[in-house]
């Protein structure tokens, strides 16, 4: 990111602070191009106090209070963590719930690109043959199979992308009847229901799980589709491995018939998640994305946007898009919901903020929040998706999640997304091997430094050298060319892929 200024910027008139964009922060002494005069180093994405705040006054950024000075803070000192207190989030039995006249967004006609349609309707960016596995037990195996397979017979059937072990923490010593067990056990059922499966998937169990592999084949899935390593049948483990190659090659053949066809960009269902944010989040990254959101709502696809302690503190100014005043108890419902589950461990959302967050600049949850929300663009709320389960129209909906990027991640990947936006401003190597994961930087220095880790730089917002508008353009070009399988990410030119880790708020026995 270069710029020959000592430049701060706001993010709504009424800011009362501003943010450093120059790479190497302003030094001690400088005067910004606003006249403010910095009386001490202040790194990059980092606050600048642009008045003189008294011990009490609220911290404004986004045009919303972000914290409350803890001592008095004058014009040109750094405001950080440090010196400014967390406000309390809305009270969410105070915030209105209604019937919201919101106008239908304006359609875009004309965008298509090539996936692979399925015999449910959905569409696929990905042809993949996946093998779930009904208790952590058969892991090892499966890693072992999948190389196997990838060697031996992936070479075979060429129009098939890629063999992936769903493996997980999850599937016996738990409290399998428990409430909250549904979470994960549905989230692994929806996971295999994927559209970049094809409904191909197969099982492979050991036989005496609490969670019995049989409620885990899709669908249109036959019993011979799971494979129990316990089957008396199976002689050693060369015999299971034997049992598990011929299933495998059963649906790999399947696989191998399935074609790209050209398909409206309404079938493309788009999960967008931020990892690893820093202050540029919340006015390059973020808004850029939630600008390509607002095209794929308007080409009549569907988005989620997630993370409820990252929405927790903004859910107020979300409330008055829900499309309906369901779509408005439901989403306070997820929130009511999390706030109990972080009670129950003895903290509360201000956990979320992480040393890296700080660190790039973002004080406070508050701050962390307004920025967050950005990547919905300014489409009405459809639908509330609760973790583990399914989209079931098209629109964009809140799926809610922990923040927990791998978390975040697995649950939009039961939701049924086909292609995967990821916002990051301090910089992670995240990836996953079932979906193409577009990695979008906030910051240009961390684009030029990850050159071959970042697929796409929001940073130039910041430096002016582009429009939110012609970046969020950009940004759904690409989704279309990496859906169409016409452009390869990062993560995926690399085999750099994370582990599934499943949200279990249940009790282990």
């Amino acid at each position: 990111m270069e710029t020959e200024n000592e430049i701060l910027i706001k993010t709504s008139e009424n800011d009362n602070v501003g943010i450093v964009i120059n790479p190497a922060g302003i030094q001690t002494g400088s005067v910004t191009q606003n006249g403010i005069e910095l009386k001490e180093f202040v790194p990059m994405g980092h606050k600048v106090a642009l008045t003189d705040l008294k011990e009490g006054d609220a911290v404004i950024r986004y045009g919303q209070t972000i914290g409350y000075a803890s001592k008095t803070i004058s014009v040109g000192f750094w405001v950080n963590e440090t010196n400014i207190t967390l406000p309390e989030p809305p009270k969410l039995d105070l915030i209105t719930i209604k019937e919201n006249r919101l106008p239908e967004p304006e359609k875009l006609e004309g965008y298509t690109f090539e996936g692979y349609v399925n015999a449910d309707g959905t569409v696929g960016t990905k042809n993949v043959l996946a093998i779930t596995t009904s208790v952590q037990c058969v892991a090892g195996m499966v890693d072992f199979v999948v190389k196997r397979i990838k060697s031996e017979l992936l070479p075979n059937f060429p129009n098939v992308d890629d063999v992936v072990g769903l493996n997980h923490t999850y599937g016996c010593g738990v409290a399998i009847n428990a409430p909250a067990a549904i979470v994960p056990i549905r989230t692994i059922q929806n996971i295999t229901k994927n559209p970049n499966f094809g409904g191909e998937v197969m099982v492979i169990g050991l036989g005496c799980e609490k969670l019995r592999p049989e409620v885990l084949v899709p669908e249109n899935g036959e019993e011979g589709d799971i494979l129990y390593l316990q089957d008396p049948k199976f002689k050693g483990f060369s015999e299971m491995v034997e049992g598990a190659l011929n299933l495998a090659e059963k649906h790999l053949r399947k696989l191998n018939a399935r074609k790209r066809s050209v398909c409206p960009a309404s079938e493309l269902v788009v999960g967008m998640q931020c990892g690893g944010s820093d202050a540029f989040s919340g006015i390059t990254a973020n808004p850029v994305a939630g600008y390509a959101s607002d095209l794929i709502v308007r080409a009549g696809g569907s988005v989620f946007f997630s993370e409820v302690t990252e929405v927790r503190d903004a859910v107020h100014l979300l409330m008055p898009r829900t499309a309906s005043e369901q779509v408005g108890k439901d989403l306070l419902n997820e929130m009511q919901w999390y706030d109990a589950y972080l009670e129950s461990g003895k903290v509360d959302r201000s956990e979320n903020t992480s040393p890296g967050n700080k660190k790039g600049g973002l004080s406070t949850i508050v701050e962390k929040s307004l920025g967050s929300i950005a990547k919905s663009g300014t489409s009405p709320i459809v639908g509330v998706i609760p973790p583990g389960e399914r989209i079931k129209k098209k629109g964009l909906h809140f799926a809610a999640t922990p923040a927990g990027d791998f978390v975040c991640g697995t649950l939009q990947l039961a939701a049924g997304m086909n292609v995967h936006i990821f916002m990051t401003g301090r910089g992670t190597p995240y990836g996953l091997s079932m979906v193409p994961v577009i990695k979008v930087s906030s910051n240009t220095e961390l684009s030029n430094r990850w050159h071959d880790l970042i697929d796409f730089d929001a940073g130039r917002v910041a430096t002016g050298s582009s429009t939110v508008e012609e970046l969020g353009w950009e940004l759904f070009h690409l989704i279309l060319e990496v859906a169409s399988g016409k452009t390869k990410v990062a993560c995926d030119q690399l085999g750099i892929h994370n582990d599934l880790v499943l949200f279990n708020p249940g009790p282990l026995t």
